[in-house]
């Protein structure tokens, strides 16, 4: 990481809407130079003039990341004109809402490549040019669905669950070899995203996050904290993903029954499925059209999560929760006495 004072240098890709949008904008308010790595053409445009607006340093790039040449030569572009790269954030994906036997081949190797590889390219690229400065971050944004699986997305809970043991072992090599670069993971609630508006989906009624939904601005926050303590392997965002982690550990089974029962349900509104919504797997639909950060959910969307600041000051509530434990036993050795 850079020294006080000193600007700091950022990759986002997925940069033009949702997680990714919020994300260049959190960074952008603490002064940084923030690449912006996206498909389409609006939505860059207006992702760099957010950045500028809050008084940060933009510079979009288009880029498919499924494409390893397409992201290294951004990478070494990005060096170029904004200087070593600091922090590399990993947020690109795409998705199709269909039961497994209703996605093309095709359509899952997209998702695949898209969703998985652009992971690995982009640690791939940020890798070669840190480690021979020793220093950097990498933040893999994460979903609970990288540990539990659900119905209607199947392709994007594999790429999930890929990343996660992909990021698992790049770890496990970097401290092997004593390096002060690091990679972090960050475990998102649903977000209300624009995803919504423009995934590929072979649903009867127009595709939602399953409550409870968070604004994008949380899962933001999240994301440049583990930048800036990167030395921790996880952070988990909202209650909800405590909650679906946890009982996956315990229960594993049950939860297969109940997301069968409720999993279908839970990811549609009541609305009928726009047939003539744009589809992002293959174009960008954000080319002629900028859809911002948020989706349509932001009267249902909560815009705190206590469960995010616990999940940064875990030692401060293990400290806490030690000394409520220490003055218990203390009380009841008194009353015996």
């Amino acid at each position: 990481m850079r020294h006080q004072g000193v600007r700091q240098v950022v990759v986002v890709t997925g940069a033009s809407g949702g997680i990714g949008r919020a994300t260049a904008r959190e960074f952008a308010r603490r002064g940084a130079a923030v690449a912006l790595l996206a498909r389409g053409d609006a939505g860059l445009k207006a992702a760099a003039e957010d950045v500028e607006a809050a008084g940060g340093t933009a510079l979009p790039i288009e880029v498919d990341v499924a494409h390893q040449q397409e992201v290294d030569s951004a990478a070494s572009r990005v060096e170029e004109k904004l200087g070593a790269i600091d922090v590399w954030v990993n947020d690109a994906f795409t998705s199709v809402f269909a039961p497994f036997m209703q996605i093309e081949p095709e359509e899952f190797k997209r998702v695949t490549e898209v969703s998985y590889l652009g992971y690995v390219y982009g640690t791939r690229a940020a890798l070669q040019r840190m480690i021979p400065r020793d220093r950097g971050a990498i933040v893999q944004v994460g979903s609970a669905l990288a540990y539990r699986g659900i119905p209607l997305q199947s392709a994007y809970c594999g790429a999930k669950h890929a990343i996660q043991g992909f990021n698992e072992a790049v770890r496990a090599e970097l401290l092997h070899d004593k390096r002060n670069v690091h990679v972090t993971m960050v475990q998102m609630p649903a977000v209300n995203t624009p995803q919504f508006d423009w995934v590929l989906s072979r649903l009867g009624r127009h595709a939602q996050p399953v409550p409870p939904i968070y604004q994008p601005e949380i899962a933001a926050r999240a994301v440049v904290y583990a930048a800036g303590h990167p030395k921790r392997r996880e952070y988990w965002v909202g209650a909800s993903t405590v909650g679906t982690l946890i009982a996956d550990k315990i229960v594993p089974g049950l939860l297969d029954r109940y997301l069968a029962r409720t999993g279908y349900d839970s990811q549609q509104t009541r609305q009928p499925r726009d047939p003539n919504q744009p589809r992002n797997l293959w174009e960008p639909a954000d080319e002629r059209r900028d859809f911002g950060a948020h989706g349509d959910f932001d009267d249902r969307s909560a815009r705190r999560s206590p469960q995010l600041w616990a999940s940064q000051h875990h030692g401060l509530l293990a400290a806490a929760a030690g000394a409520g434990l220490a003055l218990v036993a203390g009380a009841a050795i008194a009353r015996r006495r």
